[in-house]
């Protein structure tokens, strides 16, 4: 659950690169090792242990270490957060335009001269 402003920005700045992004994807299939998470990136491993760092400091997933494997997975309560926070701010944008439209419909027509 999102509890401040930080929170949030620590998410979306979280969501903001796109090899996070794609572990994220990867994850919404099921927990996985850093190899894994690894294996279609083109970078060396201390980079993807920073991406998911970066990952697990913004609550969107978390991990647990079994003997020398770090597994991930997604913690699922923390995107519900994100996609409540965009479906606020969608809600207000649509009544908005809602009222936009219906300012236009009553404006009378004006003619070109």
């Amino acid at each position: 659950m999102i509890e401040s402003q930080a929170d949030l920005d620590r998410m979306f700045h979280a969501l903001s690169d796109r090899s996070r992004r794609g572990m994220i994807d990867r994850l919404g299939r099921g927990p996985a090792s850093v190899t894994e998470l690894a294996a279609p990136l083109a970078v060396a491993l201390p980079t993807v242990m920073k991406h998911l760092q970066v990952l697990e400091e913004s609550g969107l997933v978390l991990s647990e270490k079994s003997g020398r494997v770090r597994t991930y997975r997604l913690q699922q309560d923390a995107l519900v957060a994100v996609e409540r926070w965009v479906e606020q701010r969608k809600t207000r944008w649509t009544a908005a335009f809602d009222r936009l439209d219906q300012f236009l419909a009553d404006e009378p027509e004006t003619l070109p001269e």
